[in-house]
């Protein structure tokens, strides 16, 4: 037989396998096109709506909206703004919507703090003239943001921040920061370095020919007043804050730092830029002034009268107590509440309150806090009731009174159609009890959770 016999043999044999194998491969491509055919041909099954995380109906025990303390009411948040608020039974969740059930809860505003320093920390740790004089910027900013932080969590959504007190335009940064989203903290309205009589403030006590850095910008006279105003207003300054007085009486006494006049011209050059003024006063004629010249608020009011407290509130002046400010230092210094007599300072703060509740005068919340820890800045709501004020009308002062001196417009501090959705939820009733405001359920700014039940 010849050798090419088998040879022919095989070759048609591996012809006829790759045949074979080119049909089942042609069947199988066959077979995947009917498959995708009666896929596409089937009706499609239904997949379960994600919840939509623009839109949130809160529903709390209880709603404070900042003004009264209601029952059984819910809130629909879509976006940044509060979209309906209402009887749970009207106000129904939209499809898709996230429901958010707080039992036992308040739900209420955003809490304002209207005089906070976020770039100062306690004095016991440090007193405040080392700090101004011996801590770097950076250490500062650094603690700045966690001490921002700390007050988002503690459900401080807004703070009107009151001077740098030596660390220049850092404040506008800080704000920058938290708006832009670089990092956590509340809606921060700045004055930058605040406005001082040259020669008044401190740090102090040192030889006359030394030059000591000063914890805010000093000016004196009209033209001076007039270049420094429109200076912060320039670096970043939302309100401009002046110190109506202070403490450069001849026994180291606080006493008036401005005439009427240059008041006036600091409220004059604000109001030109659409910026209120913000008057640090502690004596009765520094304050008198201030309200003459037409400033927002006064803030301490240590020495205040009947008869001031009733020109402010004539002239629409709101009052911002610090109470805290002072019991802290006073605790500092050794005094122990309920152990004997009341500090001076204690005892003239007590009176300046009952004066300012007396004379019907508007009163808004602010602590002074940075004397005192961050995320503490409850301990001036707790005070407030201990110098008289209902538990209600404490809220109403951190809450809706505090949000129109931010925002006149009426949507900052309030829960009403419209709104900015800055929210808190805290176990309990704080219309009857204030501690519960010492812990957060949820806090929610601008429509956004940043600490979750």
């Amino acid at each position: 037989m010849s050798p090419r016999r088998p040879l022919a043999r095989r070759a048609g044999l591996v012809a006829l396998l790759l045949v074979a194998l080119l049909l089942v491969a042609l069947l199988l491509v066959a077979l995947l096109l009917v498959a995708l055919l009666l896929v596409a041909a089937a009706p499609a099954v239904a997949q379960p709506a994600a919840p939509d995380s623009s839109q949130l109906l809160l529903r709390p025990a209880r709603l404070f909206d900042g003004d009264s303390l209601r029952t059984g009411y819910a809130v629909l948040v879509r976006g940044g703004r509060i979209a309906q608020v209402g009887p749970a039974g009207q106000v129904a969740a939209p499809r898709g919507a996230r429901v958010l059930d707080l039992p036992n809860a308040t739900l209420l505003p955003g809490l304002i703090d209207l005089h906070s320093h976020v770039l100062l920390h306690a004095y016991n740790e440090t007193p405040w003239d080392d700090q101004v004089l011996r801590e770097p910027l950076g250490e500062r900013v650094a603690r700045a943001v966690v001490h921002v932080r700390r007050t988002l969590d503690a459900g401080f959504t807004t703070l009107r921040d009151l001077g740098t007190e030596g660390a220049g335009d850092a404040d506008v940064g800080l704000k920058r920061a938290i708006e832009k989203g670089v990092i956590p903290g509340p809606r921060l309205v700045v004055a930058n370095r605040a406005i001082v009589m040259r020669g008044s403030y401190a740090p102090s006590g040192y030889a006359p020919e030394v030059s000591v850095p000063q914890g805010a910008e000093e000016a004196a006279g009209l033209e001076e007043l007039s270049r420094v105003a429109r200076d912060q207003i320039r670096r970043g300054a939302d309100v401009v804050k002046v110190y109506a007085d202070y403490r450069w009486g001849p026994d180291g006494e606080a006493r008036p730092a401005f005439t009427l006049a240059e008041l006036q011209r600091v409220v004059e050059i604000a109001a030109s830029s659409g910026r209120p003024v913000v008057a640090h006063a502690v004596t009765a004629e520094g304050m008198r002034r201030a309200t003459l010249a037409g400033v927002q608020t006064i803030e301490h009011g240590d020495d205040g009268t009947v008869e001031v407290f009733r020109l402010m509130r004539e002239r629409g002046t709101v009052f911002v107590p610090t109470v805290a400010a002072g019991d802290a230092v006073s605790r500092y210094r050794g005094w122990v509440p309920g152990q004997g007599a009341e500090p001076a300072r204690i005892a003239a703060k007590r009176a300046s309150m009952r004066a300012a509740l007396e004379s019907g005068v508007t009163i808004a919340n602010g602590s002074d806090v940075g004397v005192f820890p961050h995320g503490e800045n409850w301990r001036e709501l707790e005070l407030l009731a201990t110098h008289g004020m209902p538990p209600a009308q404490v809220l109403r002062a951190a809450t809706s009174i505090a949000g129109r001196v931010v925002r006149p417009d009426g949507t900052l501090g309030v829960v009403k159609a419209g709104a900015v959705a800055d929210l808190v939820a805290v176990d309990g009733d704080p219309t009857r009890d204030l501690a519960v405001l010492r812990r957060m359920r949820l806090v929610m700014q601008g429509g956004r959770i940043v600490v979750a039940p």
